[in-house]
Order: structure tokens, then C-alpha cells, then sequence
């Protein structure tokens, strides 16, 4: 521990001096013939120690082998010039207008009125991040420099109608339902977000009209054009389109009259009709075709056969085009993700970096130096044992520059710098007041809730994002935050969707105490039948009626408990209790939808709860011997708690995000669950606030091992 120590105040002296020296940045060098560690040390104004440091294969007294890519850190390599740096820039607003809030108007119909959209209005009116909209409230109104409209982007009044989107519908049933690409949905729906991707029940769209359809209330065939190819026959056409040959000439006289089908003759055939309502979130996933993919890689990519996607696809007989919305069945697998229904390719980061790219990163954390004496030894380490916020703070950032130095391996130039805001709402604004927000591309904490959402305020003006690295119980609802802890409600959820088909046939009893009713409500509209086991409860103390509860355990099913309380003497209690009944008549098992610090209490017996294969959600798993856990050691003389490791995920994953693209709101809509040495992030972005984590596990106890089940 005492190593740990030494090692950790050294990282919070480096913070005391000031954080130029955190900001390590980094360039790769390609070695060219004749190059050694003497003339890169030269050239880039560093020391031999220093390169030998970022690149471990190379060896003091070792020639350089040309071709090599060495990492070189480097203050002037780092600000380099503008023309190695990417950016996306947001368009700035060439003036303003105020606008008086009447009654009943919503902040969707003022952004249609102003042409802008709704996050562009909250974005300057930082009030309705905290508050509704209210009546004579005065808005400000971006103005944008528009460009003059096409005739592509001209919407025409009489080849659109109103479409009312119905439940579970989304962007891409919608659009393959009428045929059409998600970018002809958003050209001729201005108004629809480019950052997310919801619709709500109801919303009102503009979409083409079907020939024949101006006509109220009649039921029109559609028919589409269709130029006979060489050698084509009747049996081909109804083999392709299931059309008899009697009905193709009925559409065609001119076929009896020319004596057959003939090459280049354009011909009439009955378009098939989707039925509305039959293609949601139910039924299909969708994928976009993407530009350049042919038929054989499309089919290998989806794990379906041509003739299956042809059907549930008619539109394919005229030719695979980028942009068009196909139909997968629901529970169709092939080399792809899905979520919210929408097929995602896998993207391998690692192979995918762009070495142009170059994050910065602000980490804003309560270090607490305003409390700690870094010259005594004895109370830091006193200190970091008993405040938490110390603890996870230096956890997270420790891990965090475990991250910062894999990422440079890779070539990847990385701007950090680490600011200590005391956990403290009036030191944050002071930090925040001083620095060019719009300058990172994304920013790690704070962990109050006063502070980050006074963080993400600020933040959102500029776009950069926000990544909550513990669980925040706040009312933050601001786009730009990325809430990284699975929440409880999505753990139980998980877990219970996972257990429902193994339920069958089990006696499931629930143990909950009063806080925890509502869980209990929910295990009982799941389960039918399921049983409630008596507590006991006087002020603080709560116990369980051992006679009724025996009484409730079968001997002919195995019996599924599941224990709902953070009380920490019930839980010790319970599992004793559930583990001295666990006999070779009596079967049982013990769950828990919400493990909390409860069921961390030393009091409880790891054999028990081996025995009763205790099983329960996590944001997290436990981590073996890695490189990662190696290399913290190494740095630190300890073994990194799970705060580090979670620092150390959170970052990798973002830096190889932002490596890709620096641009992490882009990035998360195309990019599925990732997967580091504990943790696992799958962002989902929330119409109403940011994005959140829904990557969770499943962990049980078993031979007095914790395991992973697989989802």
C-alpha cells in the first residue's frame, strides 16, 4: 500500500503544479534507413528513457529496423499544424431572433415555424435543459445562413401527404414501407432531427404520394413499368413477379398484337401493396444498403439467401440501390448488430484508427487537494481509505492513464488535462469560466450531480459530450450527456427477460421489504403464482418469519428466491437462512434484481452464496490477471480497485471512439456493444435527454467462483 501511495501522490503533486505537464501529447514516426534512438531524441527534443518508455520492443543498443512505428511524446508534435487535424465544426448562427411564447405553442411547432430544430432552440435558451416551456417566455432563434433550396428540396404540397406515425414504428419501417431512403424521408421532413433517431407515436409526416392515391377513399392497384430483357418469357416473369401470363397480357394488350413479349417492349405489372401496420419493430429489423455492396456481399453480410431477402424485399427486382431500406425477419443473425431495430455493421476500432485524429480530453474530478497534505504519506493513504470521493477519483484516473498510454502505442496523439473541482458547484463554474470548452472533444465527470449538470450546460452550447462515469441521480436532460452505468431498471429487466423462459416449473418465493414493494409488485405480475415470504420489521431491524417461510419452500420444484432489500443485516440473514435449507429433498437458489452494497457485507458467507448460486445483473464482471492489471501494477505497486478498472474502460473506449472519429455522437449511432476488461458500453441515445449505457451481465456464484453467464 505504501508504494500505492507514493506512486498516487506523485500523480496529485503533478496535479498541484499544474495540469501543462498532464498534457501528454504523442506523434508516430515511421523509422527511415540509418535512424537511431540518439537522432529521433535529437529531432523531437526528447529523451532516450522518454521513447523507450512508449515503445517497449525497442531496446537500448538495439538498431532501429526502417518501417518501425514508434510512438514519440512530444509537446510540439502534439500542436503540430491545423492541417493534420480533422474537425467537425458546428454552424454558428449568423444573428438572432426573439420570439414571446404564446399559450398552447410547443417548442416543436416554434422550431417548424423558425425552420430550426429543437435542439437548436435549447441550445441557446439553457433554461429549457431545467424547465418546460412556458407561456411569455422570450426565446432566442438562431438564424442559420441557408442556402438556396433546389429543386430536390423543394417540397411539393400535391405529390406528399400527412403520414401519422403509429406505435413501434420507426425511421426505416416507415421509409421501406414507402419505398423510399432515409434521406428522401429527411429532405422531405426538414424538421426531423440529424442527431437522433426517434419518432414519437403520432408524429406527423410528409411522405410521397402513391399514383392513383389522390382519389379519397378509393382502393387503387399500383402498377409499375417494366422493360422486357432479352430472352424473356412468360414462365420467368411469374417465377419473378408470381404473376400468371393471362394477366400480364389482360394489363398488356399490345403483347397479342406484336406477337409475344419482345426485347425493349416496356410493359405494365401490378405492384404488390404493403399492408400498413404490418412492418414494425415487431416483425423486422432493417438494414440501409450501404454504397458499392452487391448481391453476394449483402447476403453474406446478412446470413440470408437472395431469394428469401427478394421476398420479403419485391423492390429488388429492379436492382440493389445505396440507400434503400431492406426488411430482415425479427430474429435474423449474420456478421451485424442491431439495435432499436436497425441493423449496424460491426466496426473493429482497433483496425479502424485514424492516426489524423487527435482527442482532448478534460477530466474534471474532486481530487480533493484542498484537503489532502501530499508531503504526509500516512494521510493520504488515511484519506483515500476513508472519502469516497478521493477513492473514485483517483481510480478513475489512474486507470484512465493506463488508457492514455495503450492508446499511444497505437499511434494516437492525446491532449489531456486533469482539474480538481473540490466537489464543489461554485469551483466548478470557476474552472469552466477559464477554459475553451469548445476546444475538447469530450469531457470525464464530475461526479455531483450539481456539477455535472452545470458542466453539461456548458458543454452543450459548444457539443462537446459528457461522460458520467459513476451512476448520477439527478434530473439532468441534456442531449449531450453519456450516462456510462446502466441504470437499475435495465439491469432487472435484462435479467428477468433472460430468466422468463428458464421460470417454468419453479416455486419462486420473493423476500422484499417495504422500500422494495414496487419490485416485489413486478415479480408478482411476472410470475404468476409466485409466493411472498413474511418480514418482520421494527424500525431498523428486519427479519424474516422463519416458520412461514419454510412453509412456503416445495420439495417437488426447485425453489427460486429472490431477496429485494438493502438492509445489511436481512441480507446476511436471509442467505443463512436459504443455505441451511438447501438440503438434497429441498432445492434452492437465491437472485437478486438489485445487488447493492447490501450484499457486499462481510458478514455474508461466500460458500453460501456458492451454494445457492446466488445470481444477479451487473454494470460490471470481475477482472482476471491481464495485461491491463499488469501494467497498473507496474505503474502504481498495486492492483487497480474496480474504479480504475472502469477508469481505464470508459477512457480506452472513448479514445478509440474518438480515434475513428472525433466525433463521439456520430460514432455511437454506428458503432454496437463494445467490450473491455470489466465493463461493457452500448449507448442509446434517449429522445428526451442523452445517451445511455444498456450493456449489462448476468453473474452467478458457482463452485465458490463468480462467473459471467452469457447472455
Amino acid at each position: 500500500m505504501n508504494q500505492f501511495v507514493k506512486n498516487i501522490a506523485t500523480v496529485l503533486f503533478v496535479l498541484v503544479l499544474g495540469n501543462t505537464a498532464l498534457s501528454q501529447k504523442f506523434t508516430s514516426h515511421n523509422v527511415q534507413e540509418g535512424e537511431t534512438l540518439e537522432t529521433l531524441s535529437k529531432r523531437y527534443g526528447v529523451s532516450l528513457s522518454d521513447i523507450l518508455i512508449y515503445n517497449k520492443e525497442v531496446k537500448v543498443g538495439q538498431s532501429l529496423r526502417p518501417g518501425t512505428l514508434l510512438v514519440i511524446p512530444s509537446e510540439k508534435a502534439a500542436t503540430g499544424t491545423s492541417e493534420n487535424v480533422t474537425s467537425d465544426i458546428q454552424e454558428e448562427p449568423i444573428g438572432f431572433t426573439s420570439h414571446r411564447v404564446r399559450k398552447k405553442e410547443t417548442l416543436y411547432g416554434i422550431a417548424k415555424r423558425y425552420h430550426v430544430t429543437e435542439d437548436d432552440i435549447k441550445r441557446y435558451n439553457k433554461s429549457l435543459y431545467a424547465s418546460q416551456l412556458k407561456k411569455k417566455m422570450v426565446l432566442k432563434i438562431p438564424k442559420y445562413r441557408r442556402t438556396k433550396p433546389t429543386e430536390a428540396t423543394v417540397v411539393d404540397t400535391d405529390a406528399v401527404y400527412t403520414y401519422t406515425v403509429a406505435p413501434k414504428e420507426t425511421r426505416w419501417s416507415i421509409a421501406h414501407k414507402n419505398g423510399i431512403t432515409i434521406d428522401s424521408l429527411l429532405q422531405l421532413n426538414p424538421d426531423l432531427s440529424r442527431t437522433s433517431d426517434y419518432l414519437r407515436e403520432g408524429q406527423q409526416l410528409n411522405l410521397p404520394k402513391k399514383p392513383g392515391s389522390s382519389i379519397k377513399g378509393q382502393q387503387a392497384q399500383l402498377y409499375r413499368s417494366y422493360t422486357v430483357p432479352p430472352k424473356m418469357n412468360f414462365y420467368q416473369l411469374e417465377q419473378q413477379f408470381g404473376i400468371k401470363s393471362d394477366e400480364v397480357v389482360r394489363l398488356n394488350p399490345e403483347i397479342t398484337e406484336r406477337g409475344g413479349l419482345k426485347e425493349g417492349m416496356v410493359i405494365r405489372l401490378p405492384q404488390t401493396q404493403t399492408v400498413a401496420g404490418d412492418v414494425n419493430t415487431d416483425n423486422y429489423i432493417f438494414y440501409e444498403v450501404k454504397p458499392k455492396q452487391t448481391e453476394f456481399s449483402l447476403t453474406r453480410k446478412l446470413g440470408i439467401g437472395y431469394k428469401e431477402l427478394l421476398r420479403l424485399n419485391p423492390a429488388l427486382k429492379d436492382g440493389l440501390k445505396a440507400g434503400m431500406i431492406l426488411k430482415l425477419p425479427k430474429g435474423q443473425t449474420g456478421n451485424f448488430e442491431v439495435r432499436n431495430a436497425l441493423v449496424l455493421d460491426k466496426i473493429d476500432l482497433l483496425d479502424s484508427i485514424d492516426t489524423g485524429n487527435r482527442p482532448k480530453l478534460l477530466f474534471l474530478l474532486p481530487f480533493r487537494l484542498d484537503r489532502l497534505d501530499l508531503a504526509d504519506t500516512e494521510s493520504v493513504e488515511e484519506a483515500i481509505k476513508k472519502r469516497n470521493d478521493v477513492k473514485v477519483s483517483l481510480g478513475l484516473y489512474t486507470g484512465a492513464l493506463i488508457a492514455i498510454d495503450s492508446i499511444a502505442e497505437l499511434g494516437i496523439s492525446v491532449d489531456v488535462k486533469a482539474l480538481d473541482n473540490e466537489l464543489d458547484l461554485n469551483r466548478t463554474k470557476e474552472l469552466l469560466a477559464k477554459e475553451n470548452i469548445g476546444s475538447y472533444s469530450a469531457i470525464v465527470g464530475p461526479l455531483d450531480p450539481l456539477s455535472i449538470k452545470e458542466t453539461a450546460i456548458r458543454s452543450s452550447t459548444s457539443g462537446v459530450p459528457l461522460i458520467a462515469p459513476i451512476p448520477v441521480r439527478s434530473e439532468i436532460s441534456l442531449p449531450n450527456v453519456f450516462f456510462s452505468y446502466t441504470g437499475e431498471d435495465l439491469l432487472r429487466e435484462r435479467m428477468l427477460h433472460y430468466m422468463d423462459s428458464l421460470a417454468v416449473d419453479k416455486n419462486i418465493i420473493v423476500v422484499a421489504d417495504k422500500k422494495n414493494e414496487a419490485v416485489q409488485q413486478q415479480l408478482l405480475d411476472r410470475y404468476k403464482g409466485a409466493k411472498v415470504a413474511v418480514l418482520i420489521e421494527e424500525k431498523k431491524n428486519i427479519s424474516l418469519r422463519l416458520d412461514k417461510f419454510i412453509a412456503l419452500l416445495s420439495k417437488e420444484k426447485e425453489n427460486w428466491v429472490f431477496v429485494e432489500t438493502d438492509n445489511e443485516k436481512l441480507v446476511p440473514s436471509v442467505s443463512s437462512i436459504l443455505n441451511s435449507n438447501n438440503t438434497k429433498d429441498v432445492k434452492v437458489r437465491m437472485f437478486t434484481t438489485n445487488k447493492n452494497k447490501a450484499f457486499d457485507n462481510e458478514a455474508i458467507s461466500i460458500s453460501h452464496l456458492s451454494n445457492l448460486r446466488f445470481t444477479y445483473p451487473s454494470v460490471s464482471r470481475e477482472v482476471s490477471n491481464n495485461a491491463f492489471v499488469e501494467r497498473y501494477q507496474e505503474r502504481f505497486g498495486d492492483v487497480p480497485d474496480r474504479f480504475a478498472v472502469r477508469g481505464f474502460d470508459i477512457t480506452y473506449d472513448l479514445l478509440l471512439k474518438l480515434a475513428y472519429k472525433n466525433d463521439l455522437f456520430v460514432i455511437s449511432k454506428m458503432v454496437g456493444e463494445t467490450e473491455y476488461n470489466g465493463n461493457k458500453f452500448s449507448y442509446e441515445k434517449d429522445p428526451a435527454s442523452g445517451y445511455y449505457n444498456t450493456a449489462s451481465y448476468l453473474i452467478t456464484y458457482d463452485d465458490m467462483r463468480i462467473k459471467e453467464i452469457k447472455l
